[in-house]
């Protein structure tokens, strides 16, 4: 009676109800700081308090969680880890060999998240066999985000190769108009080589270099090839980018200042929060080349063990309620992405979100779908922080080759396993 009094009070109260009336709570560490990401971690926050349970706010900015996983580290050592935290791919098993996860199992049971979740996506959540995550959604990476008055005004279509991106970019640039928007970040430089890597070396190569990392395809002379393109896209980001965040980036694609955008798709978070129409005004295709694969990032939120037995409860109700409908869908439409269960209607999600949704079921059965290496799903963050490195010295590098950079990044990867 005393929690389901709670429930009542906090439904009726909502944020004005006093930190020391919640049930439990939870400080969840995420990094979902832009318009459209904060719109998605509202809606979480309001289900936990409707619950009767506290939610403290952890946000960390920065777009590829780098800066959050540092903070997720010195919390954890100094024996102060948050209640929940997003983290993703394998670095879900790493904190879970370390021991510091909740097993989740019961929630799961209950919930009956094995018929809900598609396999590939089930697999990244547990470990030894106990689900000690959620998902929260599946994004693609692997889009091309397009500007269609832009590409009216200039006469040009958008492109669906590398080949057609070279010559369509050229007569851009020649218009006046900034090809391609980039923000001069690490990550965002790994999200634009990961889509060249796939488009211009195929599912294939990705796999052996950024999946398996084989060394004689890290330092190999497609890689040479795929790096020399990526390089080449440089003549086409405008001067002002070093440092830029991807929302900025996003925004001189729906405001008509540049044409493109290769970006995942929490991107359409940003043009659904300007108020933007899928279709009309901006476009989404797969990055050129790419159009038979899928290259996947899931958010999901791992549990830290707790002690207090209310915060403990607070946890397992916000794992219930991240895989409930309600949130699922309500997150997945502000945020841009699909969401992680099956069975959920279609009819509010828009043509991108289609697309996702389809391709990702096709790829799947085809053998094409593919964990993101610049996201965190292919890798170990050790081995992705030195792709990391390698690519983005070279991307901005006015000297280094694309040989040299190869046979860096194999050594770089042989170092870090």
């Amino acid at each position: 009676m005393k929690l389901l009094r709670k429930s009542i009070l906090g439904v009726m109260l909502g944020g004005m109800l006093a930190p020391s009336a919640w049930a439990g709570k939870v400080e969840v560490l995420h990094f979902w700081t832009s318009g459209g990401e904060a719109r998605s971690a509202a809606v979480l926050k309001e289900l936990l308090e409707a619950e009767g349970h506290g939610w403290e706010d952890f946000a960390v900015a920065g777009g590829g969680g780098e800066s959050a996983m540092t903070v997720l580290k010195s919390r954890a050592v100094s024996g102060n880890p948050p209640s929940a935290a997003q983290i993703k791919g394998p670095d879900i098993q790493e904190w879970a060999e370390l021991g510091f996860l909740a097993n989740l199992e019961t929630v799961a049971r209950q919930g009956g998240w094995d018929e809900l979740l598609p396999k590939v996506v089930a697999d990244v959540m547990r470990h030894d066999g106990h689900y000690v995550a959620v998902p929260v959604n599946v994004h693609r990476v692997n889009w091309l985000w397009a500007n269609p008055a832009v590409f009216e005004r200039v006469g040009v279509a958008v492109p669906s190769s590398w080949d057609e991106f070279i010559t369509v970019a050229d007569k851009l640039k020649a218009a006046g108009v900034t090809p391609l928007a980039h923000g001069g970040q690490a990550w965002q430089d790994a999200t634009l080589f990961e889509a060249v890597a796939l488009g211009k070396g195929g599912v294939d190569f990705y796999r052996k270099a950024l999946v398996e990392h084989d060394d004689a395809t890290l330092s190999g002379p497609q890689m040479v090839e795929v790096l020399s393109l990526f390089k080449q896209l440089r003549n086409y980001i405008d001067a002002d980018a070093p440092g830029r965040d991807w929302n900025i980036a996003t925004a001189m694609v729906i405001n008509g200042d540049a044409a493109m955008q290769v970006m995942g798709d929490w991107a359409k978070g940003e043009f659904s929060a300007a108020g933007k129409v899928a279709g009309q005004d901006y476009l989404c295709v797969a990055a050129p080349d790419t159009q038979d694969a899928f290259t996947f990032n899931i958010d999901s939120f791992a549990m830290f063990e707790q002690r207090d037995d209310d915060d403990i409860q607070a946890q397992k109700d916000l794992a219930r309620l991240i895989m409930e409908p309600t949130f699922q869908e309500t997150f997945n439409l502000n945020k841009g992405s699909i969401p992680a269960r099956t069975g959920l209607p279609r009819d509010k999600f828009d043509s991108c979100a289609h697309l996702s949704m389809d391709d990702f079921v096709r790829t799947a059965e085809q053998d094409t779908l593919v964990p993101s290496m610049a996201h965190g799903m292919a890798t170990s963050s050790a081995i992705q922080g030195a792709i990391y490195d390698v690519v983005t010295n070279y991307f901005n590098s006015a000297s280094m080759s694309a040989e040299d950079a190869a046979r860096q990044m194999a050594r770089a990867v042989k170092a870090a396993i």
